[in-house]
């Protein structure tokens, strides 16, 4: 018999749906229930690519005799971290402060007016590893809470103390302490930057041992470092992690993409969901470093991973999914490896030989028997030795992808998440306006650059509508009946990033109006007047047992670092300092954590970057040749540079330093290269151009 989880439309929720368990979604009927019957809360969260949550959702939420012991002593509450990122981030927090590490799926257990006293991640069907079994946890809970109940509502008093702590200042420390780091200044990035380095994995790039995941922001930051200062490092960093990464098997070589992340040093073998998220972090990233280094092959992968964005996980909308798993047909990662005699039956013989000998296919496979698709040779090398040249190479692994990808479509695909998160889609759209706009001065790729703009278009026009069916922006585009998400702080900057992107890709006014309006939201419904932070929940939002505030980027930076970059992009555009320096106060309040633990504020980083150098603007005015001038606009990654314009028939929505007293000159499209509102003389063609940013970038 189903559950009432057949009632929800998270893809996740209705996976629990036929369980014995008596779950309920997390909402008013949930937690009224716990108060009027006294028994704790079973919190369990997740999300549906987990492939651990999978498991443990056969081996005990499926269990008869595991659901009544539930059933008999707990209020069980199912939760999609990705749906209610509020509720997973205070607990998640919590069960870090009892145990030093987190994960999905999370279990913790509540009073019944929400205060977590114990907690913990996957817990097995038996006792393994030193981990009591599921069975075990629930009836040493249980007794705890009938038996001990004194010692559990201290325990609980003193988490949510932890908590309210961490809400109102830095994570882990004292908002009233004393920093020990300065505020921001030029040394800050520097010192960040070295922190980094430190912590490289010269042989495979990334960062630390394993598993590893592939922290674009901290990516983007240094290239954004290398970028501001010269530093070798920094981009030698990120282009060898970057390179690494697309060599391995954490790319989808067939189809374009990346998984979440590695659970070996080497980027081989991959938990194997593909999340929107990281794919719309990671094609920006392969853009920049391509943008600093001339590398076809690192704009290639930004090429295909935005291409498989839009084959795969795009609505018929125009927006995106939110992830694909990591199982099919019960089993992680079969969609995606291969048997050696499934590789030579379906190639010809040489073709064969040649794919095995670059993917590293064998008999014994280098994943359970299997093989994972990766590059560990230089294929140079592999040419040179097949007496080939490398277009004849890539020529023959082209036509060997396109075949292998023709049978993979006939499996079993792994499930889509269908939810379409505002702050996800506003990250893709983002990349895909800022990367269609670069590829604008490439000739071959410039068509490829017109459809990304279109799809940022269509995306962004439709969210814009559909979060929006009340007036007001909301989590995550509902289907019938659904309730209503208000969005979080990371949607609506996230949002606000996309249509600033959009303007300055097509200097369309109408993108720069809502780019405003949301940069206003953020103020309005998230500031927290007390410590100059913001909340990551709006003013009248849910009361939770905190008021979350997440300023660490985890898989996505955090609503306090898209803030802060969205105040610097809008108030250097319209010459708005106050802005800025909301942007300034949001840095230094984390000056201390972005030298001791880079790792984890790589946006908030390159915001510092970017606050430490003067502004470069562009402003254009519409004319004849407009296209090329603003294609050549966006050719270089310069951190922390403003674009913007007048298209003809269209006044700009909001006044800006920029475009007064700007006009064409003698018809023809003209830009305006400036530095801190300073402007060169006006310039209209590219290359004109290409001599006024050398000469504001280089200049003291």
């Amino acid at each position: 018999m189903s559950n009432r989880l057949t009632r929800e439309s998270s893809p996740y929720l209705r996976q629990h749906a036929d369980n014995p368990v008596d779950w309920h979604a997390w909402g008013p009927e949930a937690l009224e229930l716990a108060v009027e019957t006294d028994r704790p809360i079973l919190l369990s969260i997740g999300y549906s690519a987990c492939h651990w949550c999978h498991v443990m959702e056969r081996e005990s939420f499926s269990d008869p005799e595991v659901a009544k012991l539930m059933n008999q002593g707990f209020v069980n509450i199912k939760v999609d971290r990705e749906e209610r990122p509020d509720v997973d981030s205070i607990y998640m927090r919590a069960v870090q402060s009892l145990t030093g590490r987190g994960g999905w799926p999370l279990t913790v257990f509540l009073t019944p007016d929400g205060r977590p006293f114990y907690g913990g991640t996957y817990f097995p069907p038996e006792p393994r590893h030193g981990m009591p079994s599921f069975r075990q946890l629930l009836e040493a809970t249980l007794s705890a809470w009938r038996e001990r109940r004194d010692d559990v509502e201290s325990s609980a008093t003193e988490i949510t103390q932890v908590l309210e702590r961490a809400s109102r200042g830095a994570p882990g420390g004292d908002p009233q302490e004393e920093p020990s780091t300065p505020g921001l200044d030029e040394g800050l990035p520097v010192r960040a930057a070295q922190g980094l380095l430190r912590h490289l994995d010269p042989t495979h790039g990334g960062f630390g041992r394993a598993p590893k995941f592939p922290q674009p922001a901290v990516l983007e930051f240094l290239l954004a470092h290398h970028a501001a200062t010269g530093e070798p490092g920094a981009l030698e960093a990120a282009t060898h992690t970057l390179r690494s990464m697309a060599r391995g098997g954490i790319r989808d070589h067939l189809a374009g993409g990346f998984h979440r992340y590695s659970v070996d040093r080497r980027w081989l073998v991959p938990h194997f969901e593909k999340m929107l998220y990281d794919n719309a972090l990671l094609a920006p990233a392969y853009l920049r470093a391509y943008q600093l280094t001339g590398e076809v092959e690192l704009l290639e992968v930004a090429v295909e991973t935005l291409d498989y964005l839009l084959a795969d996980m795009r609505t018929p909308d125009g927006a995106f999914y939110a992830a694909r798993d990591a199982d099919s047909e019960g089993e992680e990662g079969a969609y995606y490896v291969w048997d050696r005699d499934e590789v030579d039956e379906l190639l010809d013989a040489d073709d064969a030989r040649i794919f095995r000998l670059c993917y590293d296919v064998s008999s014994s496979g280098n994943f359970e028997g299997r093989n994972i698709l990766h590059l560990p040779h230089d294929l140079e090398g592999v040419a040179r030795n097949e007496e080939l040249s490398l277009d004849e190479l890539s020529a023959v692994l082209a036509r060997c992808r396109a075949r292998l990808l023709e049978a993979r479509d006939e499996r079993v695909p792994p499930q889509r998440d269908s939810k379409v998160l505002a702050n996800w889609n506003g990250l893709t759209l983002r990349a895909l306006a800022e990367v269609g706009a670069a590829l604008g001065d490439t000739e071959d790729w410039r068509e490829t650059g017109r459809r990304y703009l279109e799809a940022a278009r269509e995306g962004t026009a439709f969210l814009l509508t559909a979060l929006r069916p009340r007036g007001r922006l909301l989590h995550q585009v509902p289907a019938e009946g659904d309730r209503h998400i208000p969005a979080f702080l990371d949607d609506v900057a996230a949002m606000g990033h996309a249509c600033f992107s959009l303007h300055e890709a097509t200097l369309e006014a109408r993108w720069l109006e809502e780019a405003v309006a949301l940069a206003d939201e953020v103020e309005d419904r998230f500031r927290d007047e007390s410590s100059g932070l913001l909340f990551d929940t709006p003013d009248d939002g849910e009361n939770l047992v905190v008021r979350p505030r997440e300023v660490v980027d985890n898989a996505v930076p955090s609503g306090n670092s898209l803030a802060a970059e969205l105040f610097v992009r809008v108030g250097r555009l319209l010459g708005r300092p106050e802005w800025e320096e909301a942007a300034r106060e949001l840095v230094e309040a984390q000056a201390d954590g972005l030298v001791r633990m880079p790792t984890g504020f790589g946006r908030l980083l390159t915001v510092a970057r970017i606050l430490t150098l003067p502004p470069v603007e562009i402003a254009l005015v519409d004319g004849d040749g407009l296209d090329p001038l603003l294609a050549r606009a966006h050719r270089l990654f310069l951190p922390g540079r403003v674009i913007t314009g007048r298209l003809e028939g269209e006044a700009p929505p909001f006044p800006t330093p920029l475009l007064e007293d700007r006009d064409a000159r003698e018809g023809r499209a003209t830009a305006y290269v400036c530095r801190n509102y300073a402007c060169q003389a006006p310039v209209t063609t590219p290359e004109e151009l290409d001599q006024a940013l050398e000469a504001v970038v280089s200049a003291e």
